[in-house]
């Protein structure tokens, strides 16, 4: 395969990512200040099976659509309104915490257990720049804040974070398995 092929596989695979991320974004549990959604899944998932550069660059890509308008963010909002509003941070924070998941298992190794610990880390990152974000958007104490928008995340994001760990080390390896996915990785699945 050339690598005009792999470059054009990896682009399509980055913007086929960014899609089910916004697909994702659309289960939503609402809560008053901050909804439960299945995107922190799908952005698990991204990492672990693309990686820190392709997985990021998802995230990237799945924002850059929303803040134009097209309404891809949860309960099918869209616009740089949305990542200045109380939500925002949790949106901001999916590029760091995608780039370490990615980067931890890149280095670490793709298993199914460091894909928990990755996953849980990442979790924890997004908690962190969404809980810190509310707070200042809606000038809430740091009480309320945490207990708005971390304390009732933890459970439920440590359950989506086993998810995208099982569910994304299954699909890497076969993605390789069937060479739709390329790694220059030097620690593969064990």
């Amino acid at each position: 395969m050339s690598k005009e092929q792999i470059k054009l596989r990896s682009m399509i695979i980055t913007a086929l990512f960014a899609a089910i991320i916004g697909v994702m974004a659309q289960l939503t549990i609402p809560l008053p200040l901050v909804p439960i959604t299945g995107q922190t899944l799908a952005i698990g998932l991204a990492a672990t099976i693309l990686g820190a550069r392709y997985g990021t660059l998802s995230v990237l890509l799945y924002i850059a659509i929303g803040s134009i308008g097209v309404p891809v963010f949860a309960e099918f909002s869209a616009g740089l309104s949305v990542l200045v509003g109380p939500t925002g941070g949790f949106l901001i924070g999916f590029i760091p915490a995608t780039f370490i998941i990615g980067l931890f298992l890149e280095k670490l190794g793709f298993t199914f257990k460091n894909a928990i610990i990755a996953n849980i880390i990442g979790m924890l990152i997004t908690l962190a720049f969404g809980t810190v974000w509310l707070k200042i958007a809606t000038d809430l104490s740091w009480v309320s804040a945490l207990a708005s928008g971390f304390t009732p995340f933890l459970v439920v994001g440590t359950i989506k974070a086993i998810l995208a760990s099982w569910i994304g080390i299954i699909v890497r390896k076969r993605l390789l398995s069937a060479k739709l996915l390329i790694s220059n990785d030097i620690k593969q699945s064990a």
